[in-house]
C-alpha cells in the first residue's frame, strides 16, 4: 500500500519487526535479499500483521518464519511505533531467554548475523531502520520494572482491605499479573509501550502471599518502605524503575535513588 507520505510499503494492517537482544551476542540483524523492497541493507525479521493480530505477535511470528527464533525463547520488553499515516510500523524490543539457533528460513534474507550494539550504526542498514536506530539504541537492552507499594495502593480504596490484609494483597497480586502480558504507556515514557517486570512488595500480616507467573512478591524484612528503597537501588542502572505509592517521603527517597513515582489511582484505572 502507499502511506500519506507517498511510500509503499508491504501490509495492509501495518507491518512489525523484532529487534532481539542477546547479552552476550548483540543485536539481531537480517540482511535483506537483492530482490525485496530496499535489498541488500540490513534490517530487523519482521513483515506484514495479520488481520487482528498485535504488533509483538506478527513480530515474534515472523522471526521464528524467517529466522528460525523460537516465540518461547523470546520475552518482549518495549515496543516503538512510527505512523507514516494510514501505515503503522511497529519495532518490538526483546531479550532472548532461551537458546536462539538463528538460521535463515526463506528467500526474504541472504545472512542472519549477531551485531555488538555499538557497531549497528556501522552496517548498511535499510533506511527507516537507519533513521530510528538512535532512538532504539537507547532502549536496547533496558526493562520497565514496575514496584508496587501493596500497603499504599490497598489502602487507597475502601473496599474492607483492613479485615484480611493477606487476601487483599493476594486480590492486588491477581489484578497486577495480566499487566506483565498485557502491556502499559508508563508516564515517564509516553511515546514507548512497555511490558512491565512487575514487583509487589508486601509486609505485616500480607507477608504470607505467594508470587504468581508475572509478578514477583517481595516480603518486607522490615517495614515495607525501606525495602520498596532497597529493590530500587538493586534494579539495574539502566533500567526504568516506577515505584506506585502515595506516600510523600517514600516517593521523595525512591526518586532520590533514580527511581519515577506515580500514585495509586493512575494503577488502578489501568487495571
Amino acid at each position: 500500500m502507499t502511506c500519506a507520505q507517498g511510500h509503499r510499503h508491504w501490509g495492509l494492517h501495518g507491518a512489525a519487526g523484532l529487534l532481539l537482544t542477546d547479552p552476550e551476542r548483540g543485536v539481531l540483524l537480517q540482511r535483506r535479499a537483492w530482490w525485496t523492497h530496499h535489498g541488500r541493507t540490513w534490517a530487523l525479521p519482521g513483515g506484514a500483521l495479520r488481520p487482528g493480530e498485535t504488533p509483538a505477535e506478527a513480530a515474534t511470528r515472523e522471526a521464528d518464519e524467517e529466522a528460525a527464533v523460537p516465540p518461547a525463547a523470546v520475552r518482549p520488553l518495549a515496543s516503538s511505533t512510527v505512523d507514516h499515516g494510514g501505515w503503522r510500523y511497529t519495532t518490538v524490543l526483546a531479550v532472548a531467554t532461551g537458546e536462539v539457533r538463528e538460521r535463515v528460513r526463506n528467500k526474504e534474507s541472504t545472512e542472519l548475523r549477531w551485531v555488538p550494539v555499538d557497531e549497528v550504526a556501522d552496517y548498511r542498514l535499510h533506511r527507516d531502520f537507519a533513521l530510528a536506530w538512535p532512538e532504539l539504541r537507547a532502549q536496547v537492552g533496558r526493562e520497565l520494572v514496575l514496584v508496587v507499594d501493596a500497603a499504599n495502593v490497598m489502602g487507597s480504596r475502601p473496599d474492607g482491605w483492613w479485615r484480611d490484609r493477606a487476601g487483599a494483597a493476594a486480590r492486588l497480586r491477581d489484578q497486577l499479573a495480566p499487566l506483565a502480558s498485557s502491556g502499559m504507556v508508563p508516564p515517564m515514557l509516553d511515546e514507548w509501550y512497555w511490558w512491565p517486570r512487575i514487583v509487589l512488595v508486601v509486609e505485616g500480616q500480607a507477608s504470607g502471599v505467594a508470587p504468581v507467573p508475572g509478578v514477583e512478591v517481595v516480603a518486607a524484612a522490615r517495614d515495607g518502605d525501606s525495602e520498596i528503597v532497597s529493590v530500587v537501588r538493586a534494579s539495574r542502572p539502566d533500567d526504568h524503575v516506577l515505584v506506585v505509592t502515595a506516600d510523600r517521603e517514600l516517593r521523595s527517597r525512591v526518586e532520590s535513588a533514580g527511581a519515577t513515582t506515580m500514585g495509586p489511582r493512575p494503577l488502578l484505572q489501568l487495571l
